[in-house]
């Protein structure tokens, strides 16, 4: 077996996606830490990426509400990682509209996870970025965030949040080798959207995990997954507000 060079760790690598991704990184033969609150499912998943793949996996404790661990967890990563680090943030959660409106604690919640939580351990991470002299941050955005709608405003205000927080830190990084990319991604068939409504260009988990691989390897800056989302959220954006309040998206 060739030496492993690289490490890629999953924050959510409990999440469909970013066990999907994780089979990506280690058939590539990219050594793994699945990061995730349930360390047991984590196990046996990191458990079958060894026996699958050959690779190094391991399952590591995090939780994104827990600010004050996040800077013992990227130490913790540093340690473990072969080679060089490199990051999928693949966790958020997406109560509904009318769900956050009746409990404001889970509007908070929501925005603590996908915003405050997110921004927190990628911070903590930037040092080990810069100390290992760059290294690529693959970041989970949505089309949700690109225009508010009525549906699903305040996910989608976490998500636009998000991606301004992607480009500062992309530009104060950049001059460490630290590449940044930011998917804006399209509905995926997972947990999070199975109570919805069927969505229009809906892809699998696996095709999402086999784009977004292709392009951590080569690419930085935004880009929507699939690509059709692209032209479609382009025409979205352009509409006249006298037009798009009228639609019920």
């Amino acid at each position: 077996m060739a030496a492993v060079t690289e490490t890629w760790l999953v924050l959510g690598g409990g999440s469909t996606i970013g066990r999907a991704f994780a089979q990506r990184a280690a058939a590539a033969g990219a050594a793994v830490l699945l990061a995730g609150r349930d360390v047991a499912e984590l196990e046996r998943s990191a458990a079958d990426l060894r026996l699958r793949h050959g690779v190094p996996a391991t399952s590591v404790l995090f939780d994104a509400l827990d600010l004050e661990a996040h800077r013992g967890f990227a130490r913790a990563c540093a340690t473990l990682a072969h080679g060089r680090l490199h990051l999928l943030l693949a966790f958020g959660v997406m109560p509904t509209q009318a769900a956050c409106e009746a409990d404001p604690q889970l509007a908070q919640r929501m925005v603590e996870t996908n915003l405050t939580g997110a921004a927190s351990v990628l911070t903590a991470l930037a040092p080990v970025l810069r100390g290992q002299g760059g290294g690529t941050v693959v970041a989970l955005g949505s089309v949700a965030g690109q225009r508010g709608r009525p549906r699903n405003h305040l996910y989608g205000a976490t998500k636009a949040a998000l991606g301004v927080f992607l480009q500062g830190y992309a530009a104060r990084h950049a001059r460490h080798g630290v590449r940044v990319l930011h998917v804006l991604a399209g509905p995926v068939d997972t947990a999070l959207t199975w109570p919805l409504p069927k969505l229009p260009f809906m892809v699998s988990p696996a095709a999402f995990a086999a784009a977004t691989w292709r392009l951590a390897r080569r690419g930085t800056g935004q880009v929507h997954v699939p690509r059709i989302w692209a032209p479609v959220m382009a025409a979205i954006r352009a509409l006249p507000d006298r037009v798009f309040n009228r639609l019920d998206l």
